[in-house]
Protein backbone atom coordinates (compact mmCIF):
# COMPACT_ATOMS: atom_id res chain seq x y z
CA UNK A 1 0.00 0.00 0.00
CA UNK A 2 1.03 3.27 -0.09
CA UNK A 3 1.51 3.94 3.13
CA UNK A 4 4.35 1.16 3.74
CA UNK A 5 6.88 3.03 1.26
CA UNK A 6 8.02 6.76 2.10
CA UNK A 7 6.87 9.42 -0.64
CA UNK A 8 9.73 10.74 -2.00
CA UNK A 9 11.06 12.85 -5.03
CA UNK A 10 12.32 11.13 -8.15
CA UNK A 11 15.66 11.67 -7.57
CA UNK A 12 15.16 11.39 -3.76
CA UNK A 13 14.37 7.37 -4.91
CA UNK A 14 16.98 7.27 -7.57
CA UNK A 15 19.66 8.24 -4.70
CA UNK A 16 17.49 5.78 -2.24
CA UNK A 17 17.63 2.85 -5.24
CA UNK A 18 21.40 3.32 -5.97
CA UNK A 19 23.73 1.02 -4.88
CA UNK A 20 25.36 3.35 -1.71
CA UNK A 21 24.04 0.44 0.60
CA UNK A 22 26.74 0.40 3.68
CA UNK A 23 29.86 1.90 2.05
CA UNK A 24 30.22 5.53 1.88
CA UNK A 25 30.40 7.50 -1.56
CA UNK A 26 30.91 11.25 -2.84
CA UNK A 27 28.77 13.31 -4.52
CA UNK A 28 29.84 12.20 -7.61
CA UNK A 29 29.57 9.27 -7.15
CA UNK A 30 26.11 9.11 -6.13
CA UNK A 31 25.73 10.48 -9.03
CA UNK A 32 26.84 8.08 -11.59
CA UNK A 33 24.79 5.66 -9.58
CA UNK A 34 21.42 7.14 -9.34
CA UNK A 35 22.06 8.84 -13.14
CA UNK A 36 21.94 12.37 -12.11
CA UNK A 37 23.45 15.29 -12.10
CA UNK A 38 25.90 16.19 -8.77
CA UNK A 39 23.83 19.64 -8.58
CA UNK A 40 20.44 17.19 -8.23
CA UNK A 41 21.97 14.67 -5.52
CA UNK A 42 23.39 17.91 -3.52
CA UNK A 43 19.90 19.29 -3.52
CA UNK A 44 18.09 15.61 -2.88
CA UNK A 45 20.88 14.78 -0.37
CA UNK A 46 19.94 17.48 1.88
CA UNK A 47 16.62 16.77 1.83
CA UNK A 48 17.69 13.00 2.94
CA UNK A 49 19.31 14.05 6.02
CA UNK A 50 16.12 15.65 7.14
CA UNK A 51 14.22 12.89 7.00
CA UNK A 52 17.09 10.76 8.66
CA UNK A 53 17.75 8.55 5.69
CA UNK A 54 21.07 9.53 4.97
CA UNK A 55 23.90 10.85 7.17
CA UNK A 56 27.47 12.64 6.64
CA UNK A 57 30.19 10.70 7.96
CA UNK A 58 32.90 12.61 6.94
CA UNK A 59 34.43 15.79 4.88
CA UNK A 60 38.03 16.97 3.50
CA UNK A 61 39.17 19.83 2.42
CA UNK A 62 41.86 20.47 0.02
CA UNK A 63 43.50 23.54 -0.39
CA UNK A 64 45.69 24.55 -3.62
CA UNK A 65 47.48 27.68 -4.35
CA UNK A 66 47.58 28.90 -7.45
CA UNK A 67 49.82 31.68 -8.38
CA UNK A 68 48.24 35.02 -9.40
CA UNK A 69 49.32 37.39 -12.04
CA UNK A 70 51.80 38.92 -9.65
CA UNK A 71 52.77 35.28 -8.67
CA UNK A 72 53.58 34.45 -12.12
CA UNK A 73 55.94 37.67 -12.50
CA UNK A 74 57.55 36.42 -9.45
CA UNK A 75 58.02 33.23 -10.88
CA UNK A 76 59.61 34.60 -14.00
CA UNK A 77 61.78 37.26 -12.39
CA UNK A 78 62.37 36.81 -8.91
CA UNK A 79 60.63 38.25 -5.87
CA UNK A 80 61.40 42.04 -4.88
CA UNK A 81 63.37 40.72 -1.70
CA UNK A 82 65.71 38.97 -3.83
CA UNK A 83 65.92 41.91 -6.12
CA UNK A 84 66.32 44.76 -3.48
CA UNK A 85 68.74 41.91 -1.89
CA UNK A 86 70.90 42.16 -5.04
CA UNK A 87 70.83 45.92 -5.61
CA UNK A 88 72.36 46.38 -2.08
CA UNK A 89 74.86 43.17 -2.87
CA UNK A 90 76.16 45.01 -5.62
CA UNK A 91 76.91 48.24 -3.88
CA UNK A 92 73.62 50.46 -3.65
CA UNK A 93 73.03 51.90 -0.38
CA UNK A 94 70.54 54.20 -0.90
CA UNK A 95 67.47 53.34 0.06
CA UNK A 96 65.40 55.40 -2.70
CA UNK A 97 67.33 53.29 -5.52
CA UNK A 98 66.09 50.34 -3.42
CA UNK A 99 62.40 50.88 -4.51
CA UNK A 100 63.36 51.46 -8.31
CA UNK A 101 63.54 48.09 -9.54
CA UNK A 102 62.80 46.58 -13.42
CA UNK A 103 59.63 44.88 -13.47
CA UNK A 104 58.89 45.60 -9.84
CA UNK A 105 56.23 48.19 -9.00
CA UNK A 106 57.04 50.42 -6.08
CA UNK A 107 54.43 49.37 -3.73
CA UNK A 108 55.56 45.78 -3.94
CA UNK A 109 59.21 47.13 -3.47
CA UNK A 110 58.34 49.52 -0.06
CA UNK A 111 56.86 46.39 0.93
CA UNK A 112 59.51 44.20 0.61
CA UNK A 113 61.69 46.45 1.99
CA UNK A 114 59.91 47.02 4.98
CA UNK A 115 59.69 43.60 5.82
CA UNK A 116 64.15 42.79 4.88
CA UNK A 117 64.17 45.47 7.35
CA UNK A 118 61.85 44.47 9.81
CA UNK A 119 62.95 41.19 9.99
CA UNK A 120 66.97 42.00 10.19
CA UNK A 121 68.04 41.04 6.55
CA UNK A 122 68.87 44.86 5.77
CA UNK A 123 70.56 47.42 8.23
CA UNK A 124 69.66 51.36 7.57
CA UNK A 125 71.60 53.87 9.51
CA UNK A 126 71.53 57.59 8.47
CA UNK A 127 69.64 56.78 4.88
CA UNK A 128 72.00 54.59 3.74
CA UNK A 129 71.54 50.73 3.69
CA UNK A 130 73.77 47.42 3.82
CA UNK A 131 73.56 43.45 3.88
CA UNK A 132 73.16 42.29 7.54
CA UNK A 133 74.53 38.43 7.70
CA UNK A 134 71.39 37.05 7.99
CA UNK A 135 70.83 33.39 5.66
CA UNK A 136 69.13 34.02 2.20
CA UNK A 137 68.01 30.48 2.09
CA UNK A 138 64.10 31.24 3.47
CA UNK A 139 64.26 33.71 0.83
CA UNK A 140 65.77 31.66 -2.14
CA UNK A 141 63.14 28.58 -1.06
CA UNK A 142 60.32 31.17 -1.63
CA UNK A 143 61.43 32.45 -4.80
CA UNK A 144 61.46 28.43 -6.15
CA UNK A 145 57.98 27.63 -4.86
CA UNK A 146 57.09 30.82 -6.61
CA UNK A 147 58.78 29.22 -10.00
CA UNK A 148 57.02 25.83 -8.78
CA UNK A 149 53.71 27.63 -8.67
CA UNK A 150 54.39 29.29 -12.13
CA UNK A 151 55.43 25.60 -14.21
CA UNK A 152 51.79 24.19 -12.35
CA UNK A 153 49.76 27.13 -14.14
CA UNK A 154 46.36 26.80 -12.99
CA UNK A 155 46.11 23.44 -11.41
CA UNK A 156 48.52 24.80 -8.36
CA UNK A 157 50.40 23.23 -6.18
CA UNK A 158 49.23 21.32 -2.77
CA UNK A 159 49.23 24.24 0.19
CA UNK A 160 50.52 22.64 2.61
CA UNK A 161 53.47 21.21 0.59
CA UNK A 162 54.79 24.72 -0.12
CA UNK A 163 57.52 26.17 2.44
CA UNK A 164 56.63 27.06 5.80
CA UNK A 165 58.21 30.62 5.30
CA UNK A 166 56.41 30.47 2.00
CA UNK A 167 52.90 29.70 3.71
CA UNK A 168 53.92 32.47 6.33
CA UNK A 169 54.89 35.38 4.21
CA UNK A 170 52.84 35.00 1.29
CA UNK A 171 49.18 33.89 2.71
CA UNK A 172 46.75 34.31 0.17
CA UNK A 173 45.00 37.79 0.50
CA UNK A 174 41.12 38.88 0.09
CA UNK A 175 39.71 38.08 -3.45
CA UNK A 176 40.31 40.80 -5.91
CA UNK A 177 43.56 41.98 -3.81
CA UNK A 178 45.72 43.47 -6.69
CA UNK A 179 48.99 42.90 -4.72
CA UNK A 180 48.17 39.21 -3.91
CA UNK A 181 51.21 37.07 -5.12
CA UNK A 182 48.99 33.65 -4.46
CA UNK A 183 45.06 32.74 -4.33
CA UNK A 184 44.04 29.60 -2.31
CA UNK A 185 41.55 27.39 -4.14
CA UNK A 186 39.46 25.05 -1.55
CA UNK A 187 37.57 22.08 -2.56
CA UNK A 188 35.02 20.25 0.26
CA UNK A 189 34.86 16.25 -0.67
CA UNK A 190 31.92 15.23 1.95
CA UNK A 191 30.94 11.49 1.91
CA UNK A 192 27.37 10.41 2.94
CA UNK A 193 26.06 6.72 3.59
CA UNK A 194 22.15 5.52 4.31
CA UNK A 195 21.27 5.16 8.18
CA UNK A 196 19.21 1.90 8.97
CA UNK A 197 15.96 4.10 8.37
CA UNK A 198 17.36 4.91 5.18
CA UNK A 199 18.12 1.37 4.41
CA UNK A 200 14.72 0.32 5.03
CA UNK A 201 13.30 3.02 2.87
CA UNK A 202 15.68 1.97 0.04
CA UNK A 203 14.07 -2.21 0.52
CA UNK A 204 10.36 -0.43 0.34
CA UNK A 205 11.30 1.00 -2.79
CA UNK A 206 12.72 -2.15 -4.52
CA UNK A 207 10.38 -2.40 -7.78
CA UNK A 208 8.20 0.29 -7.16
CA UNK A 209 7.61 3.20 -9.00
CA UNK A 210 8.17 6.72 -8.36
CA UNK A 211 5.35 8.89 -7.57
CA UNK A 212 3.57 11.33 -9.93
CA UNK A 213 3.13 14.95 -9.23
CA UNK A 214 0.43 16.05 -10.89
CA UNK A 215 -2.83 14.48 -11.58
CA UNK A 216 -3.23 14.41 -15.36
CA UNK A 217 -6.55 14.49 -17.55
CA UNK A 218 -5.80 11.09 -19.40
CA UNK A 219 -5.00 9.54 -15.33
CA UNK A 220 -8.84 10.22 -14.59
CA UNK A 221 -10.25 9.57 -17.97
CA UNK A 222 -8.31 5.73 -17.88
CA UNK A 223 -9.41 5.39 -13.87
CA UNK A 224 -5.56 5.56 -13.88
CA UNK A 225 -5.38 6.96 -10.70
CA UNK A 226 -7.22 4.02 -8.86
CA UNK A 227 -4.36 2.06 -9.07
CA UNK A 228 -1.62 4.90 -8.30
CA UNK A 229 -3.35 5.72 -4.70
CA UNK A 230 -3.31 1.94 -4.41
CA UNK A 231 0.34 1.70 -4.92
CA UNK A 232 2.43 4.61 -5.23
CA UNK A 233 0.49 7.45 -3.92
CA UNK A 234 0.81 11.13 -5.58
CA UNK A 235 3.94 13.02 -4.40
CA UNK A 236 2.49 15.61 -2.08
CA UNK A 237 2.34 19.55 -2.52
CA UNK A 238 1.82 22.54 -0.05
CA UNK A 239 -0.06 25.47 -0.92
CA UNK A 240 0.97 29.11 -0.26
CA UNK A 241 -0.24 30.80 2.56
CA UNK A 242 -2.04 34.34 1.19
CA UNK A 243 0.02 37.37 2.73
CA UNK A 244 -0.89 38.74 5.70
CA UNK A 245 -0.74 42.55 4.99
CA UNK A 246 1.71 44.89 7.31
CA UNK A 247 1.88 48.10 8.01
CA UNK A 248 5.19 49.94 7.05
CA UNK A 249 8.13 50.50 9.85
CA UNK A 250 11.45 52.45 9.93
CA UNK A 251 14.72 50.79 8.93
CA UNK A 252 16.26 49.66 12.54
CA UNK A 253 19.75 50.60 11.51
CA UNK A 254 19.04 54.07 10.07
CA UNK A 255 17.03 54.49 13.21
CA UNK A 256 20.15 53.56 14.83
CA UNK A 257 22.48 56.00 13.00
CA UNK A 258 20.11 58.85 13.91
CA UNK A 259 20.30 58.02 17.12
CA UNK A 260 24.08 58.09 17.63
CA UNK A 261 23.93 61.34 16.15
CA UNK A 262 21.41 62.73 18.62
CA UNK A 263 23.21 61.57 21.57
CA UNK A 264 26.84 63.18 20.45
CA UNK A 265 25.53 66.22 19.60
CA UNK A 266 23.38 66.15 23.13
CA UNK A 267 27.45 66.00 24.77
CA UNK A 268 28.44 68.88 22.46
CA UNK A 269 30.38 67.06 19.68
CA UNK A 270 30.42 68.74 16.47
CA UNK A 271 29.82 66.85 13.18
CA UNK A 272 32.93 66.41 10.93
CA UNK A 273 32.09 65.64 7.22
CA UNK A 274 34.05 65.07 3.75
CA UNK A 275 34.02 63.80 0.64
CA UNK A 276 34.28 59.67 0.00
CA UNK A 277 36.96 60.33 -1.87
CA UNK A 278 40.22 60.90 -0.37
CA UNK A 279 44.13 62.17 -1.56
CA UNK A 280 46.92 59.58 -0.31
CA UNK A 281 47.76 62.52 1.71
CA UNK A 282 44.96 63.09 3.80
CA UNK A 283 44.20 59.14 4.33
CA UNK A 284 47.64 58.24 5.35
CA UNK A 285 50.39 60.57 5.02
CA UNK A 286 49.23 63.18 7.34
CA UNK A 287 48.38 60.24 10.04
CA UNK A 288 52.62 59.59 9.97
CA UNK A 289 51.65 56.42 7.94
CA UNK A 290 55.36 55.87 5.55
CA UNK A 291 55.08 55.66 2.17
CA UNK A 292 57.37 52.37 1.90
CA UNK A 293 56.04 50.56 5.37
CA UNK A 294 54.40 47.80 5.62
CA UNK A 295 52.07 49.14 7.74
CA UNK A 296 50.41 50.54 4.96
CA UNK A 297 49.02 46.97 4.13
CA UNK A 298 46.30 47.32 6.76
CA UNK A 299 44.85 50.19 4.60
CA UNK A 300 44.25 48.10 1.34
CA UNK A 301 42.51 50.42 -0.17
CA UNK A 302 40.39 51.21 -3.28
CA UNK A 303 42.21 53.32 -6.11
CA UNK A 304 40.26 55.61 -7.97
CA UNK A 305 40.70 56.53 -11.78
CA UNK A 306 39.74 59.79 -11.73
CA UNK A 307 41.55 62.92 -12.25
CA UNK A 308 44.95 63.17 -14.13
CA UNK A 309 45.27 59.05 -14.17
CA UNK A 310 44.00 58.62 -10.74
CA UNK A 311 45.94 62.05 -9.05
CA UNK A 312 44.15 65.01 -7.83
CA UNK A 313 45.20 68.09 -10.23
CA UNK A 314 47.45 70.95 -9.08
CA UNK A 315 45.13 73.04 -8.73
CA UNK A 316 42.77 71.27 -6.51
CA UNK A 317 45.26 71.50 -3.85
CA UNK A 318 45.47 75.25 -2.53
CA UNK A 319 48.03 76.86 -0.58
CA UNK A 320 47.73 75.86 2.82
CA UNK A 321 47.44 71.93 1.75
CA UNK A 322 50.59 72.35 -0.04
CA UNK A 323 52.04 74.25 3.00
CA UNK A 324 50.49 71.12 5.26
CA UNK A 325 52.17 68.82 2.61
CA UNK A 326 55.43 70.03 2.62
CA UNK A 327 55.04 69.88 6.82
CA UNK A 328 53.87 66.42 6.98
CA UNK A 329 56.82 65.55 4.74
CA UNK A 330 59.61 66.83 6.99
CA UNK A 331 58.42 64.65 9.45
CA UNK A 332 58.26 61.65 7.71
CA UNK A 333 62.20 62.96 6.49
CA UNK A 334 63.16 63.33 9.94
CA UNK A 335 63.23 67.11 9.65
CA UNK A 336 60.03 68.35 11.06
CA UNK A 337 58.83 70.57 14.05
CA UNK A 338 58.42 67.79 16.72
CA UNK A 339 61.93 66.70 16.40
CA UNK A 340 60.92 63.48 15.33
CA UNK A 341 63.45 60.92 13.60
CA UNK A 342 60.78 60.33 11.42
CA UNK A 343 60.93 57.19 9.05
CA UNK A 344 64.37 58.54 7.22
CA UNK A 345 63.35 58.59 3.49
CA UNK A 346 62.93 60.89 0.73
CA UNK A 347 59.35 61.47 0.79
CA UNK A 348 57.27 61.80 -2.59
CA UNK A 349 55.44 64.99 -2.73
CA UNK A 350 53.71 63.47 -6.24
CA UNK A 351 52.26 60.22 -4.49
CA UNK A 352 50.25 62.24 -1.53
CA UNK A 353 47.66 63.39 -4.63
CA UNK A 354 46.98 59.93 -5.34
CA UNK A 355 42.69 59.23 -5.23
CA UNK A 356 41.71 56.96 -3.07
CA UNK A 357 38.42 55.75 -1.28
CA UNK A 358 38.82 57.07 2.11
CA UNK A 359 39.49 53.77 4.20
CA UNK A 360 39.34 55.06 7.70
CA UNK A 361 37.46 58.16 9.40
CA UNK A 362 40.43 59.38 10.86
CA UNK A 363 41.12 60.95 7.81
CA UNK A 364 38.65 63.31 8.86
CA UNK A 365 40.79 63.82 12.32
CA UNK A 366 43.69 64.72 9.73
CA UNK A 367 42.23 67.45 7.99
CA UNK A 368 40.24 68.69 11.05
CA UNK A 369 43.35 69.59 12.84
CA UNK A 370 44.63 71.30 9.48
CA UNK A 371 41.68 73.76 9.65
CA UNK A 372 42.23 77.28 10.63
CA UNK A 373 39.13 77.14 12.96
CA UNK A 374 39.92 74.26 14.92
CA UNK A 375 38.68 75.12 18.08
CA UNK A 376 40.51 74.73 21.34
CA UNK A 377 39.49 73.08 23.53
CA UNK A 378 37.01 71.49 21.17
CA UNK A 379 35.21 68.13 20.63
CA UNK A 380 34.46 66.65 17.44
CA UNK A 381 32.89 63.29 15.54
CA UNK A 382 32.05 62.06 12.37
CA UNK A 383 29.92 58.96 10.95
CA UNK A 384 32.05 58.37 8.05
CA UNK A 385 31.35 55.32 5.35
CA UNK A 386 34.60 53.77 4.63
CA UNK A 387 36.23 51.44 2.28
CA UNK A 388 38.12 48.05 2.26
CA UNK A 389 39.69 45.23 0.76
CA UNK A 390 37.86 42.25 3.01
CA UNK A 391 36.64 39.11 3.34
CA UNK A 392 32.73 38.89 3.96
CA UNK A 393 31.62 37.45 7.20
CA UNK A 394 29.91 37.68 10.24
CA UNK A 395 32.01 39.99 11.49
CA UNK A 396 33.34 42.25 7.72
CA UNK A 397 32.37 44.02 5.00
CA UNK A 398 34.10 45.89 2.15
CA UNK A 399 32.29 48.93 2.95
CA UNK A 400 31.84 49.83 6.54
CA UNK A 401 30.55 52.40 8.52
CA UNK A 402 33.02 53.85 11.44
CA UNK A 403 32.28 56.55 14.42
CA UNK A 404 35.45 58.49 14.27
CA UNK A 405 36.46 61.41 17.08
CA UNK A 406 38.48 63.34 18.63
CA UNK A 407 39.23 65.63 21.80
CA UNK A 408 41.71 69.00 21.65
CA UNK A 409 42.18 69.78 24.93
CA UNK A 410 44.81 70.84 27.51
CA UNK A 411 43.14 68.61 30.51
CA UNK A 412 42.32 65.69 28.29
CA UNK A 413 44.05 62.75 28.83
CA UNK A 414 44.95 58.95 28.05
CA UNK A 415 42.42 58.36 31.22
CA UNK A 416 39.61 60.15 29.69
CA UNK A 417 39.71 58.23 26.26
CA UNK A 418 39.29 55.07 27.96
CA UNK A 419 36.34 56.64 29.84
CA UNK A 420 34.33 57.46 26.54
CA UNK A 421 35.50 54.74 25.01
CA UNK A 422 33.44 52.71 28.10
CA UNK A 423 30.55 55.10 27.49
CA UNK A 424 30.20 54.38 23.78
CA UNK A 425 30.44 51.12 24.52
CA UNK A 426 27.91 50.04 26.88
CA UNK A 427 25.61 53.64 26.02
CA UNK A 428 25.52 53.50 22.14
CA UNK A 429 26.54 49.39 21.60
CA UNK A 430 24.78 48.27 24.76
CA UNK A 431 27.04 45.50 25.73
CA UNK A 432 27.44 44.02 28.80
CA UNK A 433 31.32 42.77 29.18
CA UNK A 434 34.27 44.55 27.31
CA UNK A 435 38.16 45.30 27.59
CA UNK A 436 40.63 47.11 26.66
CA UNK A 437 44.00 45.58 24.82
CA UNK A 438 47.14 47.49 24.42
CA UNK A 439 47.37 47.94 20.76
CA UNK A 440 49.73 49.67 17.67
CA UNK A 441 49.25 52.36 15.51
CA UNK A 442 51.80 54.37 13.64
CA UNK A 443 49.62 57.33 14.21
CA UNK A 444 48.91 57.20 18.01
CA UNK A 445 50.88 56.77 21.29
CA UNK A 446 49.52 55.10 23.67
CA UNK A 447 47.03 52.65 20.98
CA UNK A 448 44.60 50.52 22.48
CA UNK A 449 42.12 48.44 20.96
CA UNK A 450 38.55 48.05 22.85
CA UNK A 451 36.81 44.41 22.67
CA UNK A 452 33.55 43.78 23.75
CA UNK A 453 31.43 40.56 24.19
CA UNK A 454 28.72 40.00 21.33
CA UNK A 455 25.70 37.49 22.81
CA UNK A 456 26.35 35.02 19.83
CA UNK A 457 29.58 35.78 18.42
CA UNK A 458 32.06 35.80 21.21
CA UNK A 459 34.53 38.42 21.86
CA UNK A 460 35.19 40.80 18.84
CA UNK A 461 37.01 43.92 18.20
CA UNK A 462 34.59 47.25 18.32
CA UNK A 463 37.76 49.85 17.04
CA UNK A 464 40.88 51.54 18.15
CA UNK A 465 41.98 54.26 19.60
CA UNK A 466 44.81 56.36 21.46
CA UNK A 467 46.90 59.84 21.65
CA UNK A 468 47.80 61.32 18.72
CA UNK A 469 51.27 61.19 18.26
CA UNK A 470 53.23 64.75 17.92
CA UNK A 471 54.08 63.79 13.77
CA UNK A 472 50.30 64.51 13.37
CA UNK A 473 49.41 67.08 15.17
CA UNK A 474 52.69 69.79 15.57
CA UNK A 475 52.53 70.06 11.73
CA UNK A 476 49.32 71.77 11.59
CA UNK A 477 50.53 74.33 14.43
CA UNK A 478 48.56 71.91 17.20
CA UNK A 479 50.14 71.68 20.52
CA UNK A 480 47.44 70.85 22.69
CA UNK A 481 46.83 66.60 23.35
CA UNK A 482 44.41 65.09 21.08
CA UNK A 483 42.58 61.81 22.00
CA UNK A 484 41.19 60.12 18.75
CA UNK A 485 39.09 57.26 18.73
CA UNK A 486 37.29 55.32 15.46
CA UNK A 487 34.95 52.61 16.01
CA UNK A 488 33.09 50.39 14.01
CA UNK A 489 29.43 51.31 14.05
CA UNK A 490 28.22 48.41 12.09
CA UNK A 491 29.40 45.97 14.94
CA UNK A 492 27.98 48.30 17.59
CA UNK A 493 24.57 48.23 15.82
CA UNK A 494 25.22 44.09 15.78
CA UNK A 495 24.86 44.15 19.24
CA UNK A 496 22.36 47.08 19.94
CA UNK A 497 19.93 45.61 17.28
CA UNK A 498 20.42 41.96 18.52
CA UNK A 499 22.20 41.00 15.28
CA UNK A 500 24.46 37.66 14.26
CA UNK A 501 25.64 38.46 10.97
CA UNK A 502 26.59 42.17 10.00
CA UNK A 503 25.32 41.01 6.23
CA UNK A 504 22.04 41.52 7.75
CA UNK A 505 22.76 45.50 8.19
CA UNK A 506 22.77 45.36 4.00
CA UNK A 507 21.19 42.45 2.72
CA UNK A 508 19.62 42.95 -0.81
CA UNK A 509 17.46 39.25 0.25
CA UNK A 510 14.29 41.57 0.07
CA UNK A 511 11.92 39.00 0.95
CA UNK A 512 14.25 38.20 4.23
CA UNK A 513 14.94 41.82 4.96
CA UNK A 514 10.76 42.68 4.92
CA UNK A 515 10.14 39.75 6.87
CA UNK A 516 13.17 40.55 9.38
CA UNK A 517 11.29 44.36 10.04
CA UNK A 518 7.95 42.65 10.85
CA UNK A 519 9.11 40.25 13.17
CA UNK A 520 11.42 43.19 15.05
CA UNK A 521 9.83 44.68 18.09
CA UNK A 522 9.04 48.27 17.74
CA UNK A 523 10.65 50.55 20.44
Amino acid sequence: MASEAPILSPHEVRILQAAIHGNESTIEAIAGDAGLDPAQVRSAIESLKAREYVELTREETLRRAVATDLGRRFAEIGTPELAILAKVAAGETQVAACQDVPGHDRRALGTAFGFLKKEGYLEVQNGRVARSSRDEADLSGAADAFRRLGAASDEGLDWEDLPEFFRAQYQPKKRGSSDAAVELRETVTRWYRLTPSGVAAASALEGAREAPAELTREMLRSGEWREILATTGFRPYKIAEAPIPVVGRRDPYREFLDGVKRKLLALGFEEMTGSLVETEFWDMDALFLPQFHPAREIHDVYFVADGEGGYASQSEVGAAERASIEAVAREHEGRGVSDSRGWGYEFDRDRTRRLVLRSQGTVLSARWLARPDLKNPGKYFAMARCFRYDTVDATHAPDFFQIEGIVVSEHTSFRHLLGLLELFAIEIAGAKELRFLPAYFPFTEPSVEIHVEHPQLGWMELGGAGVFRPEVTRPHGVETPVIAWGLGLDRMAMIALGIGDIRELFSNNVPAGLQSLRDRRAC
